[in-house]
């Protein structure tokens, strides 16, 4: 599909429901409202298109953005693309599959790195969420970087600004279903940590409590026969394509 029909399409299918509920997300506008459903139906259409994430990603329109990051391209997306698309990404989920993006791409380890020593909160947010992805995926980072990530959470998750705050509490929890040595970890931290408070807005999102929700995630991934969360979340397809 062009760029010009891929936007027709999106047009086509949009509603005023979905922008609204968009909006108390963190999404800005132009948007036209796209379900996820249907942006999947699109992913399945167009399949990996790297050249039309591109030129999608610079109609600053929602949810070509969301559809971009979608059809990108891991081992084509540059690390400048991915600085640009993390400081832009607007509402959380998109944040999310930038930064899925960034752990699929071989600038996944940097890119966190440069992101957490960053003065944005923003990107700050996104270095967290783009640790949890680590976790599940990149197996050549050592144990002893996630260690070091969940010391820097429980020191400083109670006062961190509010994005970050919400991010830190799902990458300690994707931590936790790295291995058995990091679920140990984890949930030691988590008892610590104790409630964290985030605001959520206008939204019915609810922080999940990390030690219940790794064990959670620990019985589902054993009663499927998989060795761990990660080992679980690598067998399956991306959740930039899948959600």
């Amino acid at each position: 599909m062009s760029l010009a029909e891929t936007m027709r399409a999106l047009e086509k299918a949009g509603s005023a429901q979905t922008r609204k509920t968009y909006k108390r997300h963190g999404a800005q506008e132009p948007m036209f409202g796209v379900s996820f459903a249907v942006l999947k139906a699109l992913v399945k259409r167009i399949g990996m298109d790297h050249e039309l994430a591109l030129a999608l990603w610079d109609t600053k329109n929602h949810d070509a953005r969301t559809l971009a990051v979608k059809l990108a391209d891991p081992a084509k997306i540059e690390p400048s693309d991915l600085d640009r698309w993390a400081q832009a990404s607007g509402a959380r989920m998109c944040g999310g599959y930038v930064a899925m993006l960034a752990a699929e791409s071989p600038h996944g380890a940097a890119k966190a790195r440069e992101w957490f020593a960053s003065k944005d909160a923003t990107l700050r947010a996104m270095a967290w969420t783009l640790a949890g992805f680590l976790a599940n995926l990149d197996e050549k980072t050592p144990d002893k970087w996630f260690v070091e990530r969940l010391a820097h959470i429980e020191q400083s998750i109670h006062s961190a600004p509010n994005a970050e705050r919400e991010s830190m509490n799902m990458a300690l929890i994707t931590i936790g279903g790295r291995n058995a040595a990091l679920r140990k970890a984890a949930t030691a931290a988590a008892k610590r940590i104790g409630k964290v408070d985030v605001d959520h807005g206008d939204t019915a999102c609810k922080t999940p409590d990390a030690a219940l929700y790794i064990e959670k995630t620990w019985a589902h991934a054993t009663a499927k026969e998989f060795a761990s969360p990660a080992a679980q979340e690598r067998a399956r397809a991306p959740m930039r394509t899948r959600c």
